[in-house]
């Protein structure tokens, strides 16, 4: 599913969030949530820098062996009789999988949380065809209910409140139901069996691939991904080609540095690791098991020296949590699948010559996303690399490139910073302090960061005028 974007560019967007009073406190009172959470279980596991540097060496050796990788783990998949397709284009992905479905005439298929279906649209194609395609995550569930995109990566639903999923329930429902928790989850529960009963076709997405032994390997923490991936006949796996990791010891890694930078827990409540379709002796799982590799600008990030780490993400939603801009808007704002610091680097460069370039600009370039990322991606100099490439591709407007020449000149001349410094403290005083809409009507350009913020009263007297007065 696309975003549902509404508004025409990324301050529009950013300009509807904050004026969005649920959405803002649910965003901060959650990312709050899941950063203590973090703090907590990263602490108990000891000597969390030496993990984050474990884990970046990981992605960073196979991000640079990445062709052996995949080749080992589609020779060792194939032979434990699972069948791996490679696309290299999205539409090349839809077809790969429309053409198992129409194989198998699947009609009702259940779906795993998995970003990348969004990234391909794999939902809409499924439906064009005919099929019937039904989210089985709690908040998927809810937001393909409201015809809406996620705004988290892990947490699609988190800018929904209890009322209007209370509404989508009655209207699937066709009768009222109570608004407390217990209700609501009752109902999706009841609901979403009937659709695991009925699936011909099962889709998950693919936290990891293991190459020694061609595994593919699952995150969840509802119920739901086991049975997506043992009660239908037949189980397609779409993963991105960057998911590898080498061995069942570097999982081991993983599996202690996705779910406590992701919700605060030590373990993730289920983790499938699947070698192949059921066995003649097994009791349960698909009698067929086909893995979708993925490439769709991927393999130009991997070529791109500069940008190549930014493949290691393993989505776990860590920047998004520590990120002011995140939190502030949510994930809509971003107007892309992937919203957040992850989101605002890796969507222009999976899509170089669309609409995402701007997001390069939806940072403060704090540099909390590197801290907080388990692989130590620096996103914030990615950032600003993004920034540097777009202004030599000409998407920086005349107004920008004349407010960075004024600012080089005024930072190259102690004369004219002190002058203006004082002119800004005067201004500053002048307007007073909670009336920042004054700002906006005095200096127009400045209008969108004072609506929703109050400029302090300058001190008595300036930090450089009284460093000058003290005494050598």
């Amino acid at each position: 599913m696309q975003p549902d974007v509404r508004v025409e560019d990324l301050r529009a967007r950013s300009s509807a969030a904050l004026d969005d009073q649920f959405l803002r406190g649910a965003v901060r009172f959650t990312v709050e949530k899941l950063r203590s959470a973090k703090a907590r279980s990263t602490d108990a596991l000891g000597d969390w820098e030496a993990w984050r540097e474990r884990g970046r060496e990981i992605r960073a050796h196979t991000l640079a062996n990445l062709d052996f990788y995949l080749g080992e783990f589609a020779q060792r998949a194939t032979a434990a009789g699972a069948q791996v397709h490679f696309a290299k284009t999205a539409a090349e992905a839809r077809s790969a999988l429309l053409g198992i479905v129409r194989k198998r005439g699947a009609r009702r298929i259940v779906k795993s949380k998995s970003m990348l279906t969004e990234e391909l649209a794999v939902n809409e194609a499924l439906e064009r065809a005919g099929a019937e395609v039904v989210e089985t995550d709690l908040g998927e569930w809810i937001v393909q209910l409201a015809h809406e995109a996620p705004s988290h990566l892990i947490l699609p639903a988190i800018h929904k409140p209890r009322a209007k999923i209370q509404q989508l329930f009655e209207a699937q429902a066709g009768a009222s139901l109570a608004s407390d928790t217990a209700t609501l989850a009752g109902f999706a529960r009841e609901r979403l069996r009937r659709e695991f009963e009925r699936a011909d076709l099962g889709i998950t997405g693919c936290n990891f691939a293991v190459a020694e032994t061609g595994s593919v390997v699952l995150f969840t923490n509802e119920g739901n991904g086991r049975m997506v991936t043992t009660l239908p006949r037949t189980h397609v796996v779409i993963m991105g080609m960057e998911r590898i990791v080498p061995t069942l010891d570097d999982l081991e890694v993983m599996a202690n540095l996705l779910p406590r930078s992701a919700t605060g827990q030590k373990l993730t409540t289920y983790m499938n690791v699947m070698t192949g379709p059921r066995r003649a002796a097994e009791s349960d799982g698909p009698s067929e098991l086909h893995v979708i590799v993925v490439d769709n600008g991927r393999s130009g990030i991997l070529g791109d020296a500069q940008f190549r780490d930014v493949l290691g993400c393993i989505r776990c939603g860590a920047c998004l949590n520590v990120c002011p801009v995140y939190r502030h808007v949510g994930g809509h704002a971003y107007g892309s699948v992937y919203s957040g610091p992850i989101g605002a680097v890796l969507s222009p460069l999976l899509d170089p010559t669309g609409p995402s370039a701007e997001l390069a600009n939806a940072s403060t370039l704090c540099g909390a996303c590197f801290e907080a990322c388990p692989v130590k991606i620096p996103l914030h100099d990615r950032l600003v690399q993004l920034r540097q490439r777009n202004v030599e591709a000409g998407r920086a407007g005349a107004a920008e490139a004349w407010s960075f020449k004024a600012y080089g000149r005024v930072f190259s001349s102690a004369r004219w910073f002190g002058w203006l410094g004082r002119l800004g403290r005067g201004v500053q005083r002048l307007i007073g302090r909670n009336r920042s809409e004054r700002w906006g009507r005095l200096l127009p350009a400045l209008g969108a960061w004072t609506a929703y913020r109050a400029l302090p009263k300058p001190p008595a007297q300036a930090f450089r005028d009284s460093f000058e007065g003290r005494s050598q």
